[in-house]
């Protein structure tokens, strides 16, 4: 950039200005890079002093040490993103020894085996969280010398938690849905296998508006907000029908005109949202052409089904709340307000706070994931 007047300085009093920017540019520089890793280049991950995430030794038998060291731009520091939640060099994966999701467990190196142990999200705050143990890629002791062990560790946001990961080789996400494959699955490591993604997003087109509406970060927190709660009411997409058999017969309401066709016990709760009672089986039916009146059973046996039942609640349902989760979320109302809409009565205002602490804590953890903040008003 010309500086005005330039031409009226002298040689020598050029050569000092600019000898002065020098010294005030490599300042800031020292400064940020003293504060901050690293940028990661040629698939290295670098944090602490700007140093990289190495397999020792170079040795790509299983069990070998994950540690920090000077980057040199050999293959022990070459780690691929691909997509489906590992980190890999050498043609194997970073993985946490035993399976552990104690703080101080160490990483090390291990055949590819789709466990839970070696699943990675790199988030956009530049932590690298294991989502099973819910808890962060860390240097030991925040030591940064040559063959620091790496572990994992509670979060805590320190420098020795902060990283730059080779982005994700995945391709982007043909589903169109916020949430990627590799995403979801991030989420719920130990899902039943019924819950398939591809249920899910055959489901979207049901309710057109669900994380489709407002910014980019409205949309992904109101699938991260869908997610939380589905994950409370499963126990992470674990359970498909209420465990409760003994409750089973008390979910008929003879006082509607249509009674229970499918039985006195036929409306137990089913799906991510435990869809219950004669009325909600035939107004979620009528709502998404299905005769779930008739045939309530539609909801354990179709992940589509039973994924569209979830968005019917969600999108046009207030519950005890005083509106529909959808519009809490897009609505800027908050989190907290999905909570009273789906369980408000039993678990807001005082009244059960483990649980909801359960969903809030899912939420935060998702919305991690997704590479977003969770907006205030998480309580109810």
């Amino acid at each position: 950039m010309a500086t005005p007047h330039a031409g009226r300085l002298s040689g020598r009093r050029v050569a000092s200005v600019r000898t002065l920017i020098g010294a005030v540019l490599a300042a800031l520089l020292a400064t940020l890079f003293a504060t901050a890793p690293a940028q990661a280049a040629d698939g290295q991950i670098t944090g602490l002093a700007g140093k990289c995430v190495d397999v020792a030794g170079a040795n790509s038998a299983n069990g070998t040490a994950v540690q920090l060291y000077d980057c040199n731009g050999t293959d022990a520091q070459r780690w691929s993103n691909p997509g489906d939640g590992t980190l890999r060099a050498l043609g194997k994966c970073l993985d946490v020894v035993d399976r552990s999701t104690a703080d101080g467990a160490s990483v090390q190196l291990w055949d590819c085996s789709g466990g839970a142990n070696q699943q990675w999200v790199v988030t956009a705050a530049q932590d690298i969280v294991n989502p099973a143990a819910d808890k962060c890629l860390d240097v030991r002791d925040n030591n940064s010398a040559n063959a620091t062990r790496l572990q994992i560790w509670t979060c805590s946001g320190g420098a020795n938690q902060k990283w730059n990961a080779p982005a994700s080789g995945g391709g982007g996400n043909p589903s169109g849905f916020v949430v990627s494959e590799a995403q979801f699955n991030q989420m719920f490591p130990g899902r039943n296998a019924f819950y398939t993604y591809s249920g899910l997003t055959a489901a979207l087109g049901a309710y057109p508006g669900f994380a489709t509406t407002g910014s980019d970060t409205v949309k992904k927190q109101e699938a991260a907000a869908f997610l939380a709660n589905v994950n409370h009411e499963t126990g992470g997409l674990v359970h498909i029908v209420e465990q409760n058999t003994a409750n089973y017969p008390h979910y008929c309401d003879w006082n509607q005109p249509y009674g229970c066709p499918a039985g006195q016990a036929a409306y137990y709760g089913r799906g991510p949202i435990q869809l219950s009672w004669n009325f909600n089986y035939k107004a979620a039916g009528d709502a998404l052409g299905l005769d779930l009146l008739g045939n309530p059973w539609q909801v354990e046996n179709n992940a589509s089904v039973a994924w569209k039942t979830g968005l019917w609640y969600w999108n046009t349902q207030s519950g005890p709340g005083t509106m529909t989760p959808h519009n809490a979320m897009v609505g800027g109302a908050g989190f907290g307000q999905t909570i009273r809409s789906i369980n408000g009565s039993l678990e807001c205002d005082g009244r059960n706070p483990a649980q909801v602490q359960s969903r809030v804590d899912a939420y935060q953890r998702f919305t991690q994931i997704l590479g977003v903040a969770p907006g205030a008003n998480l309580y109810c």
